[in-house]
């Protein structure tokens, strides 16, 4: 376990006032055990969780045929087992929260993530019981990183910058999407990462839509390329995105790639402890206001265990920037009115005076060229 997580969600527990806290998702089980369990992503019913009370222990709860994995990796906690086809999970995880002294308890559970019918088979089952939703409460931990959580980021941001660049430099005109991506993911596993949650291949008249895979398209001439990934180590995930440009770029690339690169450095600048996030928003719809080009509705976004996490940089959210926070901003224009789209996303980190750099492989001062 990792208890530096753990103790923060003893603190919160004793905040709320709630004698235990139901982890339920994959990204919260993620967050305080340090491992995803191979399956609970994509397959829903396959529970497993944590259940974290007020004095500090832990206990596990999973289906059978993540056993072994789970008790490989948490060889002193407390394990409960079920059996997917033959066991109703939330009449054996009432079972266990009886036994662990829960019958009356006050329990935070994400609502956001557990489905409806097994909230009311677990509250069929514990009427003594009174649940509350849990996911604010882990949102907020989860915007200040732990060192640990720093440093792993730090690593998915540089090998998300480095596979990015080394895809471009890979690619010549002719080549195709599917090129491009087959020397990225090759790349970000070279360096270490366990897999990736999303991958973006936008180009030409492509890089107008803000969220497609790769396609047979060839590259050519002229053509402007948006690649972004995230690669995943132990459910942390890092969003870069690079764009690059096919030959020499036109004369309206060069310019409203200057104005979305300046106001990468300008964010840097700015992002700092004591700050509200709406007023860096404010700042870049300045900056991007030359373009007289639709802006998207923030500049960027907390990052972690989700590709989205809070706090966002937006107009209408007004929350004070910490120290150990860690951000994916996102200069960006998807309809420039020339046929192409254009977007430099950056990972960086809040320190005690101002902003890190994390995705620090690749000078984005100009456009990448692809000869």
């Amino acid at each position: 376990m990792k208890q530096d997580i753990v103790n923060k969600v003893i603190t919160t527990l004793k905040k709320e006032k709630l004698d235990a806290f139901v982890v339920a998702s994959p990204e919260n089980f993620a967050y305080l055990s340090g491992f995803v369990v191979p399956s609970h992503h994509v397959l829903r019913w396959r529970h497993s969780m944590l259940i974290v009370t007020t004095s500090g222990n832990v206990f596990a709860f999973t289906v059978d045929m993540e056993e072994s994995t789970v008790k490989r990796n948490l060889p002193d906690v407390s394990l409960r087992s079920w059996r997917e086809f033959a066991d109703d999970p939330m009449e054996i995880l009432s079972d266990y929260l009886l036994e662990i002294g829960l019958k009356n308890a006050s329990l935070g559970i994400e609502l956001d993530y557990l489905p409806a019918r097994d909230l009311k088979r677990l509250e069929h089952y514990l009427p003594n019981a009174s649940f509350t939703c849990s996911a604010n409460n882990f949102n907020q931990m989860r915007c200040l990183k732990t060192p640990d959580e720093i440093a792993l980021l730090r690593k998915l941001s540089r090998i998300a910058d480095h596979s990015i660049h080394h895809a471009y430099q890979s690619v010549r005109q002719g080549s195709t999407e599917m090129d491009i991506a087959g020397a990225l993911t090759r790349k970000i596993y070279e360096q270490g990462a366990q897999d990736f949650k999303f991958m973006i291949i936008a180009t030409g008249e492509r890089s107008q839509l803000p969220n497609v895979g790769p396609s047979l398209r060839k590259i050519k001439n002229g053509d402007i390329c948006r690649v972004e990934i995230f690669p995943i180590i132990n459910g942390y995930h890092a969003g870069v995105c690079r764009t690059a440009s096919v030959g020499e770029p036109t004369s309206q690339a060069t310019e409203i790639w200057s104005i979305l690169s300046d106001a990468t450095k300008e964010l840097l600048e700015l992002i700092k402890p004591g700050v509200a996030v709406s007023e860096i928003y404010k700042s870049y719809l300045r900056m991007v206001k030359p373009l007289d080009m639709p802006p998207i509705d923030f500049a960027g976004h907390g990052i972690g265990l989700h590709l989205h996490e809070d706090p966002y940089l937006a107009e209408d959210d007004h929350t004070l920037i910490e120290e150990g926070m860690v951000f994916g901003i996102e200069p960006l224009i998807y309809e420039t009115g020339h046929g192409f789209g254009m977007q430099n996303k950056d990972m960086i980190l809040v320190t005690d005076t101002g902003s890190e750099l994390l995705s620090d492989y690749t000078d984005t001062t100009n456009l990448i060229h692809i000869s």
